[in-house]
């Protein structure tokens, strides 16, 4: 096999929302909090949810207290279902059709996301087994995406995520071989101030880093595989060289024009907004003045 990829290839892993449905603004719940302003029950729509399955307030998200709208992404997921797996059907033709669609897109949106992991775990391995077993998952897992309804909800997607992830991490740590840094796996770090820990290279796979503080801190080759960065503070932050760092997580988080980012992503607009670097080093301490009475 050589390490070719076949399947994954030219599939669309990022949302076009000219070519759904607005899907993903009436299949998921969601919740009144920093995230969203209101509650949602699955299944329906969002009352911003236009006629022509466009947001009115779209321009107006985080101003609006939708900030978790703006950094959701299919990974393609929603035009697929719409345009390939239901053939462009549309959800506000009748019930039955609209509830096995909603049913649908929770499958199909995860496994376009391990598309999208499995991609990058591809490009970033060098030939041999583990590069050839990485190709093979990501042919199996595009096979899947283009099943019918009944032949994607019947996919065990908890059973094909588990094996997915095990190549991810064992092509993590190969791809951090030589410069590994600390294991982090799963950390809650809410809030902490990092600016002082060495992660360098770390493994944050699944980290909750929610409003941390990484001002000014160089990852090196961190693995960052579904690491939630909502808030985190990446002012001057070096993530040029970590591991499976998604857009979605770059719009969570805060960060300024010092922020090194990898390749191929870019800068969040909401970035530039009144942001500027601060220093990691510890702030500068006067010296006691000896001619005060003690």
């Amino acid at each position: 096999m050589g390490g070719e990829v076949g399947a994954g290839v030219g599939r669309e892993l990022r949302a076009d929302c000219a070519r759904c449905a607005g899907v993903c603004c009436v299949a998921p719940a969601f919740a009144a909090s920093a995230d969203f302003a209101i509650d949602k029950p699955a299944g329906r729509p969002c009352p911003n949810l236009r006629a022509d399955a466009r947001c009115g307030i779209h321009a107006e998200l985080r101003e609006r207290g939708f900030p978790g709208c703006t950094v959701f992404d299919c990974f393609g997921a929603g035009q697929h279902l719409t345009q390939g797996t239901f053939a462009g059907r549309d959800w506000r033709a009748d019930p039955v059709t609209a509830r096995r669609m909603f049913d649908t897109f929770a499958v199909l949106r995860q496994l376009h996301e391990l598309l999208w992991y499995l991609t990058e775990a591809v490009r970033i391995t060098p030939p041999g087994p583990l590069r050839d077993d990485l190709a093979a998952t990501l042919d199996e897992t595009g096979r899947l995406t283009d099943g019918t309804p009944d032949e994607l909800l019947a996919v065990d997607v908890d059973a094909h995520r588990d094996r997915v992830n095990r190549l991810l991490s064992s092509a993590g740590e190969a791809a951090r071989a030589g410069r590994a840094g600390p294991d982090r796996r799963g950390a809650m770090l809410i809030g902490v101030d990092l600016r002082r820990v060495a992660l360098a290279g770390a493994n944050l796979r699944g980290a909750t880093l929610i409003g941390a503080d990484l001002r000014g801190v160089r990852l090196g080759a961190a693995d960052l595989t579904g690491a939630d960065l909502r808030g985190a503070d990446l002012r001057g932050t070096d993530l040029g060289e970590c591991l499976f760092v998604h857009q979605s997580q770059l719009d969570a988080a805060r960060g300024d024009h010092h922020t090194l980012l990898p390749p191929g992503l870019r800068r969040p607009p909401h970035w530039s907004r009144a942001l500027t670097l601060t220093p990691s080093r510890p702030p500068h301490r006067r010296r006691p003045d000896h001619r005060r009475s003690r």
